[in-house]
């Protein structure tokens, strides 16, 4: 159960950063609640998650869903660019959380 609340945590850690570039600096209401909705939710899944799954390996995977699902946003939906270095990167990011949940 911990793994999957931390899973959703981390996706929830995506819609928290999406939902703060669209608040344009707290400037627009419905972004500004949804930002401090998810946050909330994001860290209290995180919290729940680390009772249970190592701090550096529950942080890591949650931090790293949040960062690879900001980016690929960023990428596929905020004209930021897609390119195979890109890419590159993320598959490498994916791998080391692949690779401490293996050895976890």
């Amino acid at each position: 159960m911990a793994w999957i609340v931390l899973v959703i945590s981390g996706l929830l850690e995506t819609a928290w950063a999406a939902a703060l570039h669209a608040s344009q600096g707290f400037t627009r209401l419905w972004p500004s609640v949804i930002f401090g909705v998810t946050l909330a939710l994001s860290m209290a899944g995180l919290a729940f998650a680390l009772r249970t799954i190592p701090l550096g390996t529950g942080y890591a995977i949650w931090v790293s869903i949040g960062v690879v699902g900001t980016a690929l946003i960023g990428m596929f939906f905020l004209g930021e660019g897609f390119s195979v270095p890109k890419a590159l990167c993320l598959i490498a990011i994916v791998a080391g959380v692949v690779g401490l949940k293996v050895l976890h």
